[in-house]
Parts: structure tokens; C-alpha cells; sequence
């Protein structure tokens, strides 16, 4: 089995701070995660004035008559600092990734920290003019579904698939739909593009997780799907693990207590430990799909199965019966399975009472 890619996403948890973004990921390194991933912004170009914070928001960050905007401009790191972030990773031997929001976000991680991967957000699965930006620029791309249906999805993936083959086409509707049809398109789909299934809100209740979900997306597009995770707790994201999903994305916060939007949906630096714990251990266990006798079983079976026994002393040349024979423990004679075509046969030898018929 491949090994399931662990993304643990600061996002915004570092409240504008340089020192606490590092400080994440060096948690994150520690914690066992494949990927630390950060949320790149221009708060202008994310936001109008007008847009409100959604509820999570306000239940979260306690301040409901702020604008997103005024929210955001409180969480957004500039670019100069992510240099010092993509350098940290490489210090502690950790991916760095990050979901850009806007077309100049898109440009600075594309172009200037040349990225190989970029994840984007749920909300930006609408966005066609920034998944159109970062596909013409070939790199792979891990894509949230979270509010979307499987028609949504697939209109994305056209837009993707268009930029991909950037074969001069105008982009449109009719376009995007035809690429999508493309061979060429839909093979570097399979090879560029990750689903994940997640549902947007913060924290989300278990009910409204769907994990079967996982299953749907990969029968409708052939993509790799994983999950990003929403919900309190680490249970449900080790459980996507054993429903097959090949990425897990989880918030962490360094402190729950913090001030802002998504540190009460995030684990603590030590429940990202015990989490990745998990998803080792579950990918582990998942195994192969062949049925056989394990390795260590191959000891118990003797002790565990049964055998055909004598009920009571048997003289060589009797016919065995159901009034002499019996099954029990241990199973190193003949099978029980044996036990009717036994029936009739004269035994070979004498067998004592409760000795194992050969």
C-alpha cells in the first residue's frame, strides 16, 4: 500500500506571527507529518469590504462585527516571510506547502518559490480563472471538494484539464468540457490531481462528514482522493484512512485557547503526534487484500482447529461411525471436513479413546 501523505495544515493558526508559523512547523516536523501547509494571501484581493465572516467565524474569532476583510488582514503573512518558512522545512526535513487565494498569491508561490504542489481550498473550486492559472503552469494540485457536487467537481477538473493540454483553445464552458473528454487530459489528471472529500465547516459535526463520499469521488473521476479533516478529534480522520483515502489533511494548532477562526477545529501539537501514530499504524494494518493464512497464524493452527478424534478405543479394521467418531482439538489428524467421507472406512490401526485419527 502507499504510504498515506500526512498534511498538517497551520493555515491561518499562526496569527499573523513569523515566530509562531515557524514555531508550527517545528511542531509538525516533530509531530511525523509529511507536509506543513500555510494559507497565501492578499487580503485586498481575497475579500471585498462588504463580505461577512461566515458563522464559524464568529463563533470562533468573537467578533462579529468585524469584516472578513478586517479579519484577514489580522491572519495574512506577507510573502517575504515565506521564504524563512520554506527554509525552516528544509531544516526539518518536511514538505512545505501552501493554498494561495488570489491570482498574485497563485504567481509568487508558482513563480518565485517554484513549487512543484499547491493545494487549493474548497472555496476556490468555483474559481476557474485561478484553477486555469495554476494548471497552465503544469504543476500538480491537491483540490477540496467541501460544499460541491460531483458536477462541480468535474467542471473544475475540465478547467484543469484544459490548461493542462494549454493548446491554445479559448477557454469556456464547451472547452473546459471538452478537454475534460481528452485522453491526454484525463491521463495527466490522473497523475497531477488529488481529490480530497471534506466538509466545510469548523468544527464539523461527525454526522456531516460522509466518509462514503471518498468512495464516490473515486468511482466517478479515477482520481486519488483523500480526506481533509474538519471535526474534533483525530478519530474520524483515521478512519478516512481505512474507508482508502490516500491523503490527510488536519489543522493543528500549537494552543486550542488561541484567538481566531480555525484553533478550535485544530489538534494540539501532541494529538498530531498520537494521530499520525494512528494512520501508521491503520495503513499497517490495511495490509494486503490477498485472504491467506498470516504468517504468525500458521503456529495456532494446530492448537485452534480440530481434528477427527476416537470417542472410544477403535480396533484396526472397524468401521468408523458416528457412534466412534468425534471432533476436537488438537487439529494435527484429518480434517473434520473429512468427517463424512470417513464414515464407512475401517480404520488402518487400533486408536485409543480421544486419539487424533490419522
Amino acid at each position: 500500500m502507499t504510504r498515506v501523505y500526512v498534511i498538517a495544515e497551520a493555515g491561518v493558526n499562526h496569527n499573523g506571527d513569523l515566530e509562531r508559523a515557524l514555531a508550527l512547523v517545528n511542531a509538525a516536523a516533530e509531530a511525523g507529518a509529511d507536509a506543513v501547509k500555510f494559507q497565501t494571501f492578499l487580503p485586498e484581493a481575497l475579500a471585498s469590504k462588504h463580505a461577512k465572516q461566515a458563522g464559524y467565524q464568529i463563533r470562533n474569532e468573537g467578533n462579529p462585527h468585524d469584516s472578513q476583510l478586517a479579519m484577514l488582514q489580522q491572519l495574512a503573512l506577507p510573502f517575504k516571510d515565506h521564504s524563512a518558512l520554506v527554509a525552516r522545512c528544509q531544516e526539518r526535513g518536511i514538505e512545505f506547502l501552501s493554498s494561495p487565494f488570489d491570482t498574485q498569491s497563485a504567481y509568487f508561490l508558482l513563480e518565485k518559490l517554484k513549487l512543484p504542489q499547491l493545494k487549493l481550498g474548497s472555496g476556490e473550486l468555483t474559481n476557474g480563472p485561478l484553477l486555469l492559472q495554476i494548471a497552465q503552469a503544469g504543476r500538480s494540485l491537491i483540490l477540496s471538494t467541501g460544499m460541491a457536487t460531483l458536477e462541480e467537481v468535474r467542471e473544475a477538473l475540465g478547467v484543469i484539464a484544459f490548461g493542462f493540454l494549454n493548446d491554445g483553445s479559448t477557454p469556456s464552458r464547451m472547452t473546459f468540457a471538452q478537454a475534460f473528454c481528452n485522453r491526454q487530459a484525463q491521463n495527466l489528471l490522473k497523475k497531477r490531481i488529488t481529490l480530497l472529500h471534506c466538509t466545510t465547516e469548523y468544527p464539523c459535526p461527525v454526522e456531516q462528514v460522509n466518509l462514503r463520499a471518498i468512495d464516490t469521488l473515486f468511482n466517478t473521476f479515477g482520481l486519488p482522493v483523500g480526506y481533509s479533516d474538519h471535526t474534533e478529534g483525530s478519530h474520524v480522520a483515521v478512519a478516512a484512512v481505512a474507508r482508502g483515502a490516500k491523503i490527510i489533511e488536519k489543522h493543528f494548532t500549537l494552543d486550542r485557547a488561541l484567538p481566531g477562526p480555525d484553533h478550535r477545529a485544530s489538534l494540539e501539537p501532541k494529538e498530531l503526534t498520537d494521530m499520525i501514530k494512528a494512520i501508521r499504524s491503520v495503513e499497517t494494518a490495511l495490509g494486503s487484500p490477498e485472504k491467506c493464512p498470516a504468517p504468525v497464524e500458521i503456529a495456532n493452527m494446530t492448537v485452534a482447529r480440530k481434528s477427527l478424534v476416537a470417542t472410544h478405543s477403535i480396533r484396526r479394521g472397524e468401521f468408523f461411525s458416528t457412534e466412534n467418531l468425534t471432533v476436537k482439538r488438537p487439529g494435527t489428524g484429518r480434517s473434520p471436513m473429512d468427517y463424512w467421507q470417513t464414515l464407512g472406512q475401517s480404520a488402518r490401526r487400533d486408536y485409543d479413546a480421544d486419539e487424533v485419527i490419522e
